[in-house]
């Protein structure tokens, strides 16, 4: 069986949904320490042409607590604002920005649970079938970190195989994994040109801009 474990991310690009997609088992990885200015609470669309950053309100945020300890504030109408005037001229804005309205508006505080429902709205759209579960609803040893957890996960689950994003190149060793009778992987993703509301070609924004310029019978193609 092959699994991935990744924190999750505020619609993320097309990358992240590319390992979703190449896995039979996605693990949100919910119970490890949040981190500032990385990518669970924000990411970039394009606003007149340009890349503009587009973040979900927290409640009293630190690096010292686990993802799904945070809370989500309230004050989501901005955001949702921004986003409809950042494309309603985008080709499929009809068909796509009730979805995105309905992710971000949704009536959820905590924040592993409010970016679960949305990374499986848009996988949902995409046509990905991959199975979800939290690593909070995994028994395990939190305790120890790194490798040494997402091996203790992957054996939890009986996964074969574990893939992960190019970042994990330099975070892992192949004979950790080998030893346990696992194999580490790479999903490499090359972004692919699309329409976009710019006269710039930006790769590696938020999967909202995807989504909002190409047709959904294209889209599979751009996320292998």
């Amino acid at each position: 069986m092959k699994v991935a474990i990744m924190q999750p991310y505020f619609f993320p690009y097309q990358g992240y949904f590319n390992l979703i997609n190449s896995v039979d088992l996605f693990v949100i990885y919910d119970d490890v320490n949040y981190i500032k200015r990385g990518w669970v609470n924000r990411n970039y669309i394009l606003l007149n042409g340009q890349k503009k950053m587009i973040t979900i309100p927290l409640v009293d945020l630190s690096q010292n607590k686990y993802i799904n300890s945070i809370q989500v504030g309230q004050s989501r109408s901005k955001l949702i604002k921004l986003t409809y005037h950042a494309y309603c001229k985008a080709r499929y804005f009809k068909d796509i920005f009730p979805i995105i309205e309905c992710a971000m508006n949704y009536d959820e505080s905590n924040l592993a649970s409010y970016l679960t429902r949305q990374l499986k709205l848009i996988s949902n759209y995409l046509g990905i079938n991959t199975r979800f579960i939290l690593s909070s609803e995994i028994e395990k040893d939190n305790n120890i970190r790194g490798a040494e957890k997402i091996i203790s996960i992957c054996n939890k689950l009986g996964a074969d195989t574990y893939l992960n994003l190019p970042g994990g190149i330099n975070l892992y060793e192949n004979s950790d994994f080998l030893a346990n009778n696992i194999e580490l992987k790479f999903v490499s993703h090359e972004p692919r040109k699309y329409f976009q509301l710019s006269d710039e070609w930006h790769p590696n924004l938020s999967i909202i801009d995807l989504i909002m310029n190409v047709k959904k019978s294209d889209l599979p193609s751009y996320i292998i």
